[in-house]
């Protein structure tokens, strides 16, 4: 059996196809009530227990070898599972809406992850730090690939997983093959046997040219939850059957900024001025913006590090007390001591979906102060992702000259393109062109799985 399979930055999900056409597998539950998607996350009571659950969803055939590449942290593990049993904690992993919730009702116990793709192309990690993502991306696609086989009721051994131009703008082509080779060890770990790539915006294109009655050159404009990627791709009923679409490939361009990245700096603009940021020290000097930073960039492991560390808690307490309104600045050290990145970003990214529909919404900070919050607008979103937008502006012209040609239209996927601010922006980026918005969180996976047909059939 094979599927398409979106790993993405935000949801997972997966289709096959029936009778010729896509079918969203609906992993939790009805397709009409988000049953389709599983937020991109994971919540383990401890992460030294992480590779001992992974170690009994494995393959067969895989578990000997992980065994042995995985001993000294697997006895780590069984140390921790011990603890848990002695104090009534339960081992289990927990995945999508049900791992924020357990993380959101106390975010100091456990370990919780939210995107972890955007951590695969990252340079400088260590072995052991790529074996701990291999781990982790191979639980969620293990809870993926049984959903899916409860609700098939089939075992399904090929898939063509999606992926965007680029993991990381840094370290361009190492940084791909790393993410890469995390992402086939994973699938392969937990029971796929062929396991194929394709290019996200070129997945929802194949979704779009299903739309086509004549051969029309497409800008598909992919904004997700941690990449933005533009494909200029000819289109035509004519290709459909082509399992070779190389020469109807005319340019691809990514970069590592998209959903995550307006969620962050909504967060910056709306609620770190209600931390300190933006304040004055006693000294009429500005007050530093490292650490306000630092805490909001949960898709930067080595800028979380560095916030939660010992040295920047300390800095942060004389900074509090070096400050015009310490009481401000003391809140960060909340957000430090209590774990609470996730909690704001998590806050911003909910108003943000929000304000898709509503022009203004309240972002509730009880975790960190009694009775605050704040309130943000769509224009606050507007004005904190100026840069954001621009950058996308020029993914869009620059996949135009590298194609050497005019699109005819523009097809616009990924979630991040719910929001008005979003898609307004586009259209004037290239006036006279239309500008089709598909299935936000469905393209994607739909037309994996019309590749995934081609390819394996």
């Amino acid at each position: 059996m094979m599927i398409g399979f979106d790993y993405g930055t935000s949801n997972c999900s997966v289709a096959n196809m029936r009778n010729g056409q896509p079918h969203i597998i609906p992993l939790l539950g009805n397709t009409l009530d988000g049953g389709s998607y599983i937020a991109s996350n994971l919540y383990a009571p401890s992460r030294d227990v992480i590779a001992n659950w992974l170690s009994q969803q494995l393959a067969t055939d895989q578990q000997a070898n992980y065994l042995v590449e995985r001993k000294n942290q697997i006895q780590k593990g069984q140390a921790a599972l011990r603890e848990l049993k002695f104090d009534g904690i339960s081992s289990e992993l927990l995945f999508g809406k049900t791992a924020l919730q357990q993380y959101l009702e106390d975010p100091e116990e456990g370990y919780y992850i939210k995107s972890p793709k955007s951590f695969l192309g990252s340079s400088g990690l260590a072995p052991t730090q790529i074996q701990f993502f291999e781990d982790i991306v191979a639980c969620m696609m293990s809870n993926v690939k049984k959903l899916t086989e409860q609700v098939l009721q089939k075992e399904v051994t090929q898939t063509v997983i999606g992926r965007p131009i680029n993991f990381q703008g840094l370290h361009g082509e190492e940084s791909n093959r790393q993410a890469i080779s995390v992402l086939t060890n994973a699938a392969k770990r937990v029971g796929f046997k062929d396991v194929e790539f394709q290019y996200e915006p070129v997945a929802a294109g194949f979704e779009f040219e299903a739309s086509l009655t004549k051969e029309t050159r497409v800008l598909v404009v992919d904004i997700g939850g941690g990449t933005s990627d533009c494909s200029m791709l000819l289109m035509s009923p004519d290709f459909s059957n082509n399992d070779n679409r190389n020469d109807h490939l005319l340019a691809h361009t990514g970069v590592r900024i998209a959903g995550n990245d307006f969620d962050i700096q909504l967060a910056l603009q709306g609620i770190m001025p209600s931390l300190g940021m933006n304040s004055l020290l006693k000294t009429g000097k500005p007050m530093p913006t490292a650490s306000f930073r630092q805490a909001l960039a949960i898709n930067n492991i080595n800028e979380q590090t560095e916030f939660y560390s010992a040295k920047n808690r300390r800095d942060m307490e004389l900074l509090s007390r070096d400050a015009q309104e310490s009481e401000l600045v003391s809140r960060l050290l909340t957000v430090h001591d209590h774990k609470l990145s996730y909690q704001l970003v998590n806050g911003a990214e909910q108003a943000k979906i929000r304000l898709s529909e509503h022009n203004e919404q309240t972002i509730c900070l009880n975790d960190i102060s009694d009775s605050l919050s704040v309130t943000v607008s769509r224009e606050t979103l507007k004005i904190a992702n100026a840069r954001t937008l621009d950058n996308i502006a020029r993914l869009m012209t620059t996949a135009v000259a590298e194609a050497q040609c005019q699109p005819e239209v523009i097809f616009v996927t990924g979630g991040t393109a719910k929001s008005p601010i979003l898609s307004e922006f586009l259209q004037q980026q290239m006036p006279g062109i239309p500008l089709i918005v598909g299935d936000h969180f469905g393209s994607v996976t739909s037309g994996l799985a019309r590749w995934a047909e081609k390819i394996y059939r």
